[in-house]
């Protein structure tokens, strides 16, 4: 009997900064191995292989129920983006690439700001349903997006 391929879950969070640019919140980002500064619970994050700011380089991060060894696959200084896949991990993730794109916003009257997609794509994975997942990944958006403006008004 053949095996059923299931549909690949999509997925997407966004979150709006109003009070920083793209310019300023992209650093956070494009630093792959500085997400333990930003997101909620991470205990620790390390470069494993590859060089820093180019794509090959393996973080790996670590919580105290599990990890992931993460690669970064493309980055993009200029549009703000980059792209990585989950590799070996304890959280079920498979064929697991992400998104994350800084971009700019205008605002009627109001200083410019910025907003932070975050997209991925993966397999389905046991004891999930997506919209846990993206749920999952909203509350996470939200929370990093809200401690690097913490950190941009500290350099101020």
């Amino acid at each position: 009997m053949a095996e059923e391929t299931q549909p690949k879950w999509e997925g997407r969070a966004t979150a709006e900064l109003k009070g920083s640019t793209a310019e300023q919140i992209w650093p956070f980002l494009e630093d792959f191995c500085n997400i333990d500064k930003f997101y909620p619970n991470l205990d620790k994050c390390y470069r494993v292989e590859g060089t820093p700011g180019q794509p090959g380089l393996v973080r790996h991060c670590a919580t105290k129920i599990g990890w992931a060894n993460e690669k970064l696959l493309t980055i993009d200084r200029t549009n703000h983006c980059l792209n990585y896949e989950v590799l070996e991990n304890t959280a079920g993730f498979k064929n697991y690439v992400a998104t994350l794109k800084v971009l700019p916003t205008e605002g009627g009257g109001e200083p410019a700001g910025c907003k932070i997609e975050w997209s991925f794509i993966a397999d389905p994975f046991e004891g999930w349903r997506l919209e846990d997942l993206v749920s999952h990944r909203d509350y996470c958006l939200q929370f990093m997006a809200k401690k690097m403006e913490d950190a941009i008004k500290a350099q101020i």
